[in-house]
């Protein structure tokens, strides 16, 4: 098992990567939003605590991965397991915002907090590589429950597989993990897998958020 905690700053984080979550595929918003967006970046990367955990097993359970993920993982020797999550103190933030009431910055806070749990699980998939680096293995794309034909209620199989080491996110009985924006799932590991470019191009379900127009230049509006 191997669990780490990161601060703002290492999670790499463009404005850009923000806006686009926010809907500006290619443009920028007004300069309300800029600067608001500004300031909670900076109210949040002060105190942000964003955690990543992953564990390596030679075999998986009975889940019911579907056909597309099944055939990504074709060829894995091992399968890595994770989860990744902004952390509670960002889940009590957005809590409190709600609770104010400005929707402007509930709005801002909702889409940052998409970006932290991905970028997140991007610095988990950078420490999974290195650990079996000296293996010569590779890893597939990031899968998670609730995507590609895997059934989210298939979370509670995946999540006791931690011995409870879950970076604190805990589910709900309908599945749901909490804090909200968190990252998991599987990725198969080995010497003939491998990460595909991109994801969008492995299935055709057109609403998943992951399926993103690809970012021009941002320009004003």
């Amino acid at each position: 098992m191997t669990q780490k905690t990161l601060d703002y700053s290492q999670l790499g984080i463009d404005l850009a990567d923000v806006y686009e979550q926010m809907g500006y595929h290619g443009q920028l918003p007004d300069e309300g939003t800029r600067a608001e967006t500004e300031a909670i970046i900076s109210e949040v990367s002060s105190w942000l605590e964003p955690r990543f955990c992953f564990l390596v097993r030679p075999e998986l359970p009975d889940f019911s991965l579907g056909r597309i993920i099944s055939r990504q993982l074709a060829g894995a020797e091992a399968y890595a397991l994770f989860i990744a999550t902004c952390g509670v103190e960002f889940e009590e933030y957005q809590q409190r915002l709600k609770q104010e009431g400005d929707m402007v910055r509930v709005f801002i806070a909702d889409a940052l907090g998409s970006v932290i749990a991905e970028k997140c699980a991007d610095q988990m998939e950078l420490s999974l590589q290195q650990s079996i680096d000296k293996l010569g293995w590779h890893h597939t794309n990031r899968f998670s429950p609730g995507y590609c034909g895997w059934h989210v209620s298939e979370q509670q199989l995946l999540f006791p597989l931690f011995d409870g080491h879950t970076c604190g996110v805990c589910l709900t009985e309908s599945s749901l993990m909490l804090p909200i924006k968190s990252v998991s799932g599987l990725m198969g590991v080995g010497k003939k897998v491998r990460r595909l470019d991109y994801t969008c191009g492995l299935c055709d379900f057109e609403k998943c958020y992951k399926r993103k127009i690809r970012r021009k230049p941002l320009v004003a509006p």
